[in-house]
């Protein structure tokens, strides 16, 4: 049991760090033209309205928000949705708010190891937040949970409250202190099949059929494999850390032929359950890549900054041109029989 809160005291906490929030940078702005220093109170915002949204923004990892689009319009492939205002409802769920959440409650309980990390306070990577700005977080993603909870609870009834509540425990499994998945091998990546509650998410917004048990294969092994991509590229910062992931478990080498398995698993999936070649042709090419980088271009060296960042991008514009290709082909829609 929680000792030492009362709700008058969480009531608060919460106004205060939303009055922070929004009238700091204007105490700043008055401090300045009376020549008294700025002091910010505990808890208070340390920067301008202007630097307090950018870091909300990072926070919730614009570079990132491709990929969650991509999953949302794979159910809807095919369906004339973009008159209706459901699919844009969640079209914006799973960009900003839905970043926020996942993304916002690791950049808190990573706060000590993201001090280190050079791909860290970017727009593609995430924010590295202040004592300040990661205090009063948790309240900024609560706000931009509220509303798009009641939206879908109005939409589709109480069942929306429990598939909140499992992207939350989803979340939180992750990040407990201590216990939480990431700081184990294997669940740190079986963690990451959360991402498949927003295949249901977009056939229930838009009332089209779930995907069939290929599909959902499909989309639990990309989760899994993008995570090891990310733990390789953090692979240093991890390790000074402490920390133990999968990918400094079995070794860089080692996590990137696991990742060519995952990449053959899934071409495999694709072309025999759905018979696109495209795709299968663009996960066997991942593959070659990783297999030359494992045994000759980077090997067990630290990728540099510049191609971390080249590889998000090149994403990126890969999932735009393939977004449209499977969602006009309906490439996950329809298994073959």
């Amino acid at each position: 049991m929680l000792t030492g809160w009362h709700p008058i005291h969480l009531k608060q906490s919460f106004s205060r760090a939303l009055v922070t929030f929004s009238i700091g940078p204007l105490k700043a702005s008055i401090s300045a033209k009376s020549g008294a220093p700025a002091v910010a109170a505990a808890g208070e915002p340390d920067g301008g309205f202007g630097r307090n949204l950018i870091f909300i923004l990072k926070t919730a990892r614009p570079g990132f928000w491709l990929t969650s689009v991509w999953f949302y319009l794979l159910p809807i492939a095919q369906q004339q949705v973009f008159a209706s205002p459901r699919f844009w409802v969640g079209l914006i769920f799973v960009t900003f708010p839905f970043g926020l959440l996942i993304y916002g409650w690791n950049d808190i309980m990573d706060a000590e190891v993201d001090r280190f990390n050079a791909r860290k306070d970017t727009f593609l990577f995430g924010a590295r937040g202040t004592a300040q700005e990661l205090q009063w977080l948790p309240w900024i993603i609560l706000l931009a949970q509220l509303p798009w909870a009641a939206v879908f609870i109005s939409l589709e009834g109480p069942q929306m409250v429990a598939w909140y509540a499992a992207l939350v425990l989803a979340t939180a499994v992750y990040n407990l202190p201590g216990i939480g998945f990431k700081n184990f091998p294997v669940l740190d990546m079986l963690n990451q099949l959360g991402y498949l509650l927003v295949f249901w998410l977009s056939s229930r917004l838009n009332h089209v059929p779930q995907l069939a048990w290929p599909a959902f294969v499909f989309g639990g092994l990309f989760a899994i494999h993008s995570h090891l991509l990310g733990q390789i590229m953090d692979a240093t910062v991890d390790k000074q850390a402490g920390r133990k992931t999968t990918a400094l478990t079995v070794g860089i080498v080692p996590a990137k032929c696991l990742l060519m398995l995952f990449l053959a698993v899934e071409a495999g999936l694709v072309f025999y359950f759905f018979g696109d070649r495209m795709v299968a042709a663009f996960l066997l090419a991942g593959m070659a890549w990783f297999s030359l980088d494992a045994f000759f271009v980077f090997r067990e060296r630290a990728y540099p900054l510049w191609f971390t960042r080249g590889i998000l991008l090149g994403w990126n514009g890969m999932a735009i041109g393939s977004a449209w290709w499977v969602w006009s082909r309906g490439t996950f829609s329809h298994v073959r029989t």
